[in-house]
């Protein structure tokens, strides 16, 4: 084989080198580039243009094309990329949410991954040793469309798209995934808080508290890592942390895993590798950050979610698997994480708003610098990067767009107020850096996934479900977490996730009620009616502009799987933080106090995406999952029957200058 493999070669290498020559020459550009601003508003996007604070965008718009692009049904991130990617309606790359519900026990799973543990094990004393490897599936369906071009020979480096988790299998090309990515504890992020206040002891939705008490000057404690799944007993796995501080200089000098480093309050530290032994010989490798939120008059400090070690990645989180490690080397060490920046660190009070913005920025700059050398290094084909830092920024920062936001009542602004303009601004010098690095050879195309408006007050579907008689509860008071306390054998419909309602249906949910056919379909027309046009009880305003059959809005072959009703609130409304994690109670409509303070899990009509491309396109309402057709198109590739998108340009038969060719 090796023999046979090494004569071969200069015959494969000949036929490769004929083959990605007649790709190219089919191609209509050398290069496609494609820059993915998650969030990106047009509304504000063009009102900054004309006041002439974006140069770059409105260049774009000179030369080529800007316009609203319209999202998916519902309008929620790991739906849209999933259509981004594939050029299909949701029933057919069977993505409806962040959440999926297991009918058997109607609890929450991850829509996009699963993972699990290995499938065979062998009991050695206190050991069990894995036979098999641990299950790590990808739950999207569809092919990404530079699948499709790396099979006909087209070269592709794909840079953190959402929904692509775990990497699948690239012939021709790199790709290091993102959302959906676990950290190293198994979960989609969980923060460590330190703090000597007795008074901060409570429940933490995406962290834990670690109390600890400081003798003399110093303080001994632990890092929680993985659970160890070599034991019988899954114990989670802890290092020895020591903090000495020096009081005067609001200083600390940190000892963890062979490692020394000193903070200041308010200084991140660079990422710290960390290794856990579960036993065996074997290590778990990651990264995090620390941060000293205060000295005095209580010390804190906080950890972000362990990272996967890229440079020794505990699961596959690029391909090929030495990619990850590449570009940690040549770049440094980087946020693996799906969703790095921790907004609920934000949300919860461990971070403020200078800290957050800081740790959002520091992962935005590991991301550009991935870009831009890529964008040297890759000189034909595709390359895609989306950047999650205007999604983020403007989740948590609407508030101060927003005057008179529930979130900000006797509240002033901690950080300068104007700071989603200010992220424009720098989207708007990425854009500038990107076109300096693009010849007149290559496509250059810009789109978010939706836009953006404010959440200022939640609706807990399930209770409203259950004051109107279609939700039943066993106490008769409320539920607690998950339903925890619903009566089903009494129970009609319910809601889960962000977006999506559900029937309780008899031969689907496992102590389903209701008889599919005639009486479920009069049952949703009859929800559909009720709560198309529900007013908020405080102010009378709409706060659901229409409520949609899944049946009339998808087609495919994963129909079965979609909610069997989509929520489309207005602007100001969405899924209250109660409503999302099922509990069940008296309130209905509530008031965001939450610095999560702007959303797009609304209407989709409501909050488009934006488009821009360095050339005209031929259609004035271009849509989300156009851009893989386009993409193909480019390459001369062929569309596949099945997507649904259409190509956006109309090339005529020449483009390439006498240059490109």
């Amino acid at each position: 084989m090796a023999f046979f493999s090494l004569v071969s070669w200069p015959f494969r290498f000949l036929f490769r080198s004929v083959r990605r020559k007649k790709v190219y020459a089919r191609g209509k550009f050398n290069r496609l580039v494609i820059i993915g601003l998650d969030g990106l508003d047009p509304s504000l996007t063009e009102q900054m243009m004309s006041q002439g604070e974006l140069p770059n965008f409105s260049r774009l718009k000179k030369e080529g094309t800007f316009t609203q692009l319209k999202t998916t049904f519902p309008a929620i991130s790991p739906v849209a990329w999933s259509s981004f990617l594939t050029g299909v309606n949701p029933a057919r790359h069977n993505i409806y949410d962040f959440l999926s519900r297991d009918p058997k026990t109607y609890l929450p799973d991850l829509s996009s991954a699963r993972i699990g543990r290995p499938s065979r094990t062998l009991p050695l004393g206190k050991y069990l040793i894995p036979l098999s490897k641990p299950e790590i599936t990808l739950l999207r369906k569809s092919k990404p469309f530079w699948n499709i071009l790396a099979d006909q020979g087209v070269f592709s480096t794909i840079l953190r798209v959402p929904i692509t988790f775990p990497p699948e299998r690239l012939s021709r090309g790199f790709l290091l995934s993102a959302m959906c990515i676990p950290d190293l504890r198994g979960s989609q992020g969980t923060f460590s808080f330190y703090s000597t206040d007795s008074k901060r002891v409570g429940k933490y939705t995406a962290g834990v508290l670690i109390p600890i008490v400081i003798n003399g000057n110093k303080i001994n404690t632990f890092i929680t890592g993985p659970a160890n799944s070599l034991t019988k007993e899954s114990e989670e796995l802890k290092l020895s942390l020591t903090v000495t501080l020096n009081q005067k200089k609001e200083e600390a000098l940190f000892q963890v895993a062979g490692q020394r480093f000193s903070l200041s309050q308010g200084q991140y530290s660079d990422w710290v590798r960390l290794t856990f032994k579960p036993g065996l010989g074997l290590k778990v490798r990651g990264i995090c950050r620390f941060l000293i939120t205060q000295f005095s008059p209580h010390f804190e400090l906080y950890i972000t979610p362990i990272n996967i070690d890229p440079q020794k990645p505990a699961l596959p989180i690029s391909h090929p698997f030495i990619y990850s490690v590449y570009l940690s080397k040549l770049l440094g060490n980087y946020a693996t994480l799906g969703l790095p920046e921790d907004t609920w660190a934000l949300n919860e009070g461990v971070i403020d708003d200078r800290s957050f913005l800081e740790q959002t920025y520091l992962i935005y700059e590991e991301r550009r610098k991935m870009l831009l050398n890529t964008l040297e290094k890759a000189r034909r084909g595709l390359v895609v990067c989306v950047f999650d830092t205007t999604d983020r920024i403007q989740h948590m920062f609407w508030r101060y767009m927003d005057h008179g936001h529930p979130a900000m009542r006797g509240k002033s602004p901690e950080v300068d107020e104007g700071v989603i303009e200010e992220l424009y601004r720098r989207m708007d010098l990425l854009i500038g850096e990107i076109m300096g690095r693009i010849g007149e050879d290559d496509l250059l195309i810009v789109v978010s996934d939706h836009g953006f408006k404010p959440f200022r007050r939640g609706v807990n579907l399930n209770s409203w479900l259950y004051a109107n008689g279609y939700l039943s509860l066993k106490n008769g008071k409320e539920s607690r977490e998950w339903f925890r306390d619903v009566d089903w054998n009494k129970t009609r419909a319910y809601a889960l996730g962000l977006g999506g309602i559900y029937l309780n249906l008899q031969g689907r949910e496992s102590q389903g009620v209701v008889q599919p056919g005639s009486e479920a379909q009069h049952l949703k027309e009859e929800l559909i009616r009720k709560l198309s046009g529900l007013k908020d009880e405080k102010n009378g305003k709409v706060a659901i502009n229409e409520v949609f059959d899944a049946s009339s809005l998808y087609s495919g072959p994963y129909l079965h799987n979609a909610p069997d009703m989509i929520v489309g609130y207005n602007e100001g409304y969405r899924a209250s933080w109660d409503g999302v994690t099922g509990k069940v109670n008296q309130t209905v409509f509530d008031d965001n106090m939450k610095k999560w303070s702007g959303d797009h899990c609304i209407d989709p009509r409501l909050v488009p995406g934006v488009f821009f491309c360095n050339r005209k396109i031929k259609t004035s309402e271009p849509k989300l999952i156009d851009i893989a057709p386009t993409a193909l198109d480019v390459f001369g590739v062929a569309i596949p029957r099945y997507m649904d998108g259409k190509s956006l340009m109309d090339f005529p038969d020449k483009i390439k200058s006498s240059k490109g060719k």
